[in-house]
């Protein structure tokens, strides 16, 4: 019998349990690290890939960023047109823990991404083990997104969850500082092996 009072464990996905990263791919398409790295700060930033996870069309943002930036056309349609190569794949050591939850079968396991919900359907098909989660909130879906207190507010209603039985886990300290204010018990994520150390006094995993 666990003495916890966490009942349910909400995953981020990007950054914790699956790798994505838009350098996988762009790293193909520039020759120069430096300007691989300009064009992701000042052209396809992540606060405009982040409009795209708010729901925004990829066709629409896509031709925003043409019209500005002409010389990076090639690229900048290959962030959409492309980008399944920016998925490296599986981040092992957090799909074991995520695995050793399941298979306890003690805690509902739920997901809150921010996702567009264009390139989402390639990461369900790819990635199995997004089956272990009884609900997935994809942020593209809702026109919503981290941090903004209604997505998690969105989250816990869908699913009957009392916020402070909910545990969080995230790689971005502004999500999880926004679900901590919420009342979720949430955690930081680094790394998979001090994501097994904090979860075990949670008394989530042995």
């Amino acid at each position: 019998m666990k003495s916890s009072p966490i009942d349910t464990v909400i995953f981020d996905l990007g950054g914790v349990l699956i790798d994505w990263n838009p350098r996988h791919l762009f790293r193909k398409l520039f020759d120069e690290a430096d300007e691989m790295e300009y064009f992701l700060e000042s052209v396809c930033t992540g606060d405009w890939n982040e409009q795209q996870d708010a729901g925004r069309p990829f066709a629409e943002a896509v031709a925003e960023k043409v019209a500005e930036h002409p010389k990076y056309e090639p690229q900048i349609r290959a962030f959409f047109d492309r980008w399944a190569e920016m998925l490296g794949g599986p981040i092992e050591g957090t799909v074991s823990i995520l695995e050793e939850i399941h298979q306890a079968q003690q805690f509902r396991l739920l997901a809150l991404t921010n996702w567009s919900h264009e390139t989402w359907p390639i990461a369900w098909e790819r990635y199995g083990f997004l089956r272990h989660f009884e609900d997935i909130l994809v942020s593209g879906r809702e026109q919503l997104k981290k941090p903004d207190p209604r997505i998690y507010h969105l989250l816990l209603e869908r699913n009957a969850i009392k916020p402070d039985q909910a545990l969080f886990i995230d790689d971005s300290h502004r999500n999880v500082k926004a679900a901590r204010g919420e009342g979720i018990h949430s955690i930081h994520f680094t790394n998979p092996t001090a994501l097994r150390t904090t979860l075990r006094h949670f008394e989530v995993i042995r």
